[in-house]
């Protein structure tokens, strides 16, 4: 039996488990501690960004960030609608209701010119939004300046979802690195992990500070334990940080893995017909996190799904690109601008194995599986006739 292939993995260096040990040799174990702080400050280092707080999660620094900006019960925020989730549930956290802007062809990121004229009609009934928040997907950055002039220009702040983008630019620059707030993530499928965990920075030094407090159940400055705001306990531990100094030193070696994956899968399957990758927009790097395609049904001959159990038939793990969140069920009375664009990219988008720990052989066996799976649908459409026609015979009187 093939092994397994799954679509992205943690990939360890040399120097986690130095740091890991250290913190167990020196028993800082708990939330806070050197790594966390070297973490922080090494962080900022690599980004450009100006300060950060290491969190347990994406998911926090996305909850925090939104909190810190003043977004209440009974706001709106715009928010980008092809991502996961966990962009847009911390909003529901605080009351707040997510509107949802379409993506644009070029990067697959929110569409500026949407949300320009969105926020323009907004204006002029008066009912802006208290926040946008705006996602660099599968390792590229939106196209962030338009998305900056256009909250600047109605004093809305921007909160940027670099989850998926470390390590990518937009001009030179970190995406992340040009809102009032950005976060990262550290999840075990991401770039670099720390198995869980996250970041928040900004150019606010009191901001970040006050993220901090938050993150650590906000305790009030007192020998005995005193609380005078509703705090979270979201503070990324010692340990976990140790790994995260490991993974920052081998960066962009993975980021360099992951563009090769996308190199070899585009120049093997990159002229069959019907087949297109998610172009890389001439205003940024991106680090390939995860290659993408869109499949046209009609030309090559089978759709995403049947390409995607096609690869399942041979152990091979593959996903469908974000579903739109404003297709979600739990989202369906939230109003969205557009939308065409997300359900064209999700019904037709498939994402592969991207880890930077694949060998040539597994790409190779990604690529003649996906070559060979117009065969795959043609067998399976077969056999799915065949079973049709046999369970309609008529029965016997």
């Amino acid at each position: 039996m093939n092994k397994q292939i799954l679509l992205s993995t943690p990939h360890m260096g040399d120097r986690e488990l130095e740091f890991v040990k250290e913190a167990f040799d020196t028993n800082w174990i708990a939330p806070v501690g050197p790594h966390v702080d070297a973490f922080e400050q090494e962080f900022c280092q690599l980004t450009g960004a100006s300060h950060a707080a290491a969190l347990s999660s994406g998911t926090a620094a996305i909850h925090l960030a939104l909190q810190l900006v003043g977004v209440q019960s009974g706001d709106e925020v715009f928010c980008s609608t092809l991502t996961f989730a966990a962009t847009a549930n911390p909003i529901t956290y605080l009351g707040a209701k997510p509107v949802f802007i379409d993506s644009d062809r070029t990067c697959w990121n929110m569409n500026p010119d949407l949300l320009r004229e969105a926020l323009l009609n907004r204006a002029r009934v008066g009912k802006l939004p208290k926040a946008v928040v705006v996602v660099h997907l599968y390792g590229q950055s939106a196209d962030i300046d338009p998305i900056v002039e256009a909250c600047n220009q109605y004093e809305i702040p921007l909160i940027e979802d670099a989850a998926e983008a470390l390590g990518a630019t937009y001009k030179g620059r970190s995406p992340g690195t040009f809102g009032r707030i950005g976060i990262y993530s550290f999840n075990g499928n991401k770039i670099i992990t720390t198995s869980g965990g996250g970041m928040l920075v900004s150019d606010d030094a009191a901001l970040v500070a006050k993220a901090r407090f938050l993150a650590t159940q906000a305790r009030d400055p007192a020998p005995h334990y005193q609380h005078s705001e509703i705090g979270y306990n979201y503070r990324l531990s010692n340990v976990l940080a140790g790994i995260g100094r490991g993974q920052l030193h081998v960066l962009n070696e993975r980021v360099a893995a992951r563009r090769r994956n996308f190199e070899i899968y585009a120049s093997a399957l990159g002229n069959l017909p019907g087949i297109e990758f998610m172009p890389e927009a001439t205003f940024g790097h991106s680090t390939r996190w995860l290659t993408c395609l869109t499949i046209d049904p009609a030309t090559f001959g089978a759709d995403r799904e049947q390409v995607r159990l096609a690869l399942a038939e041979q152990q091979i793990e593959a996903r469908p690109v974000w579903k739109p969140l404003h297709l979600q069920p739990v989202f369906a009375e939230c109003e969205c601008i557009g939308g065409t664009v997300a359900e064209d990219l999700f019904a037709r988008g498939l994402c592969l194995p991207s880890g930077s720990n694949l060998r040539t052989e597994d790409l190779e066996r990604v690529i003649q599986a996906i070559a060979g799976a117009s065969e795959f649908s043609k067998n399976t459409e077969q056999q799915e006739i065949a079973r049709l026609l046999h369970s309609t015979k008529e029965p016997r009187c």
